[in-house]
């Protein structure tokens, strides 16, 4: 029987400031009812879900300074072309924390 990923845990071992996200589905009709065209759809997301995180970055004196972000969190990110990766079939994005650019409470 094959895990959903969403139930499951990532079998990835991150490194320094590196963030795993899922991004979410465009919306496809606005809170005030406005369809988005199949067009604007193509756009990537700039919200996910934080799946996993790394143990943060190293400063200059070999200090590792923890990450911000926990597994679980909504967050807005910056997607980019180079950072989208796939993992069974899904389309993820691994990014650094400096990528997300806030957290949805």
């Amino acid at each position: 029987m094959k895990k959903d990923m969403k139930e499951s845990k990532v079998n990835m071992q991150l490194l320094g400031d590196r963030v795993l996200v899922r991004p979410e589905e465009a919306m496809k009709k606005t809170a005030s009812g406005i369809l988005i065209p199949d067009a604007a759809k193509e756009e990537k997301a700039t919200r996910g879900v934080v799946l996993a995180v790394g143990p943060g970055r190293m400063n200059d004196d070999g200090k590792v300074l923890p990450m911000s972000l926990r597994v679980g969190q909504k967050v807005y990110f910056n997607p980019g072309w180079e950072s989208e990766i796939e993992i069974n079939d899904e389309k993820l994005h691994l990014i650094h924390e400096s990528d997300v650019k806030a957290i949805i409470k």
